[in-house]
């Protein structure tokens, strides 16, 4: 695990441990954090970033939006910093808040287009699909943002991130029958696009 150090200078340094040192420094960073220390929750904030972004970004397919999300899955772990037992590995205590946090964002941003009211003329407004680029070539994170979104949310957790449908189901609270059944749905819509 990389920690970042402080200099004499107020500078950060990175340095690698060996996993019980790093939990033991993540648990120091953790106290730190608690009593209000924004520096210790700034190197907790760096260790966990670009695990966090990358989850977020293949839940919700948009880099800008998977910025927002990750910001606001740390904001929320910064204001629930006390609920932390401290019983798990940081990481895995934030990992299904990000989760919360980009369901959230969708459930809200279909609530929002429910209430759109249509256009006289709407083909007017609805974009004409270009021709692929051949230079295109293979690019599952085009692929994945082309799923529905349940299936994508599976798909990203089971085949991605390694989460056993058990544990799928209960941070999408659904059954683990359905979650192997948007899986196979998943697999089967990347594999037409793919071939497409």
């Amino acid at each position: 695990m990389e920690i970042q150090g402080a200099t004499a200078d107020g500078g950060t340094i990175p340095f690698t441990v060996d996993a019980d040192d790093a939990r033991a420094a993540e648990r120091a960073l953790l106290a730190r954090a608690r009593s209000g220390d924004l520096a210790a929750f700034e190197a907790l904030y760096r260790a966990n970033v670009s695990r966090i972004y990358g989850l977020c970004l293949r839940l919700s397919g948009d880099a800008a939006l998977a910025e927002d999300l990750t910001q606001e899955a740390f904001v929320r772990a910064w204001q629930k910093l006390d609920s932390f037992r401290g019983e798990s590995a940081f990481s895995s205590w934030l990992y299904p808040m990000a989760v919360n946090v980009s369901l959230s964002e969708r459930r809200s941003r279909r609530r929002r287009d429910a209430r759109i009211v249509p256009v006289e003329e709407p083909e007017r407004m609805e974009k004409t699909p270009g021709a692929p680029r051949p230079e295109a070539g293979f690019d599952l994170e085009r692929a994945l943002a082309t799923l529905p979104p349940g299936a994508r949310s599976v798909f990203v957790l089971h085949d991605v991130e390694g989460r056993t449908h058990e544990e799928i189901a209960a941070l999408l609270n659904l059954a683990a029958g359905t979650s192997k059944a948007q899986l196979h749905r998943a697999r089967r819509l990347l594999r037409e696009a793919l071939a497409s």
